[in-house]
């Protein structure tokens, strides 16, 4: 069931029309979906503020409302197909023009204002940027060019020719919406002459072509942040295309990709890599020399390491993003078994294989024994 329209806007019935009006300024302001993108929930508590504005607002439907709730206004006009807020229906354009016109200083202009349009960012741009794991360590500077929209500096973004301006679309009279009935309901959809902007350009600016923005490459500066891992994104606030009319630029978000490195890999914070030992290294132990991304560590082997031992070197992973601590460093052991030994070498394998009982005695003592088979 639906909510009470008065709940919903959190005023008492009898509530008046000036208050009405800035309690759903305040609702709509917070839950519109420019604020909120992507939040389906938000999306549905703008729709359900708007039909109740849309009831309360008007005096014939508030006095449907009030006599008989609900039931007293369905197929008064109200809000519209179940996509997004901008299939509400006409009236809608009205409570755009009354409530965000006055927040954006334009007035009531039964669409919205020049102002309105005005505030509409440019795009958003997307920059894949791919970096080494030691970049991404020690984090560095890189300027990158990217082709953007620019405002056009002949006609400021207007779009309009030098001495001219752009006219109220004569179509959908500046609302950019056009108003189509289909037998009982009727809905709103974009004004094909203007294609939503409420105005047209009868002189285009040469430059732009009446756009109002024009193609150009951009270099910009981006810092790498200490850590900064695979699939992160770094935002450039007014690195996008510019905005209609002037108006304020979009944003650029530089995805950062990890390229791979054949020795080591990343996990989260720490890093990964792997080293061969020789069996007497495993056997007897030793101090030895292990790379890291910056240089070398000490790493210290144990006698009797084991093939797949994996050992711990603290701190010498990635720094954490915003934190003065560091990951790890896992080093995998693996055992090189050398292919070819001299007479020698055999010799001595065989001894120790011998006292440590991994030749049967007999085999020792027999005519065909392994030792007669590795030296003949």
């Amino acid at each position: 069931m639906k909510r009470d329209f008065y709940e919903v806007l959190g005023v008492q019935k009898g509530a008046s029309a000036d208050e009405i009006k800035s309690a759903y300024r305040k609702l709509a302001m917070k839950y519109h979906p420019d604020k909120n993108p992507g939040d389906k929930a938000a999306e549905d508590k703008f729709k359900e503020i708007n039909e109740a504005y849309d009831v309360l607002s008007n005096p014939t439907k508030k006095q449907q409302y009030d006599s008989f709730g609900h039931e007293g206004v369905n197929g008064m006009g109200g809000a519209g197909g179940a996509g997004g807020y901008q299939q509400y229906g006409g009236d809608m354009n009205d409570i755009f023009g009354d409530i965000f016109g006055d927040i954006f200083g334009g007035g009531r202009s039964g669409g919205r204002s020049s102002r309105q349009r005005q505030y509409r960012k440019g795009e958003d741009l997307r920059y894949d940027l791919e970096i080494s794991l030691l970049d991404a360590m020690r984090g560095k500077e890189v300027s990158i060019t990217i082709p953007k929209k620019e405002t056009c500096t002949t006609c400021g973004g207007s779009g309009a020719k030098q001495g001219t301006s752009a006219k109220t679309c004569p179509q959908c009279r500046g609302t950019g919406q056009v108003s189509v009935s289909q037998g009982f309901f009727s809905f709103s959809q974009t004004c094909p002459r203007c294609n939503g902007e409420g105005q047209i350009i009868e002189n285009p600016c040469p430059t732009c072509r009446g756009t109002g923005t024009v193609k150009t490459s951009h270099t910009v500066k981006v810092r790498i942040p200490q850590g900064v891992n695979d699939g992160n994104s770094l935002r450039v606030s007014g690195g996008g295309n510019a905005g209609p009319n002037g108006s304020q630029p979009g944003d650029l978000y530089v995805i950062i990709h990890l390229r791979k490195e054949p020795n080591f890999t990343r996990e989260e914070d720490d890093l990964h890599t792997e080293i061969k030992l020789t069996y007497a290294q495993a056997v007897l132990g030793m101090e030895l020399d292990v790379p890291v991304l910056e240089g070398h560590v000490k790493l210290k082997i144990a006698p009797g390491t084991q093939p797949g031992t994996i050992l711990r070197v603290r701190e010498q992973g990635f720094p954490k993003l915003g934190r003065k601590v560091r990951g790890d460093l896992y080093v995998k052991v693996n055992i090189s078994i050398p292919k070819n030994l001299n007479n020698d070498q055999k010799k001595a394998l065989f001894e120790y294989a011998k006292t440590m009982g991994e030749i049967p005695r007999d085999a020792v003592q027999s005519n065909d024994s392994i030792f007669k088979k590795i030296f003949n």
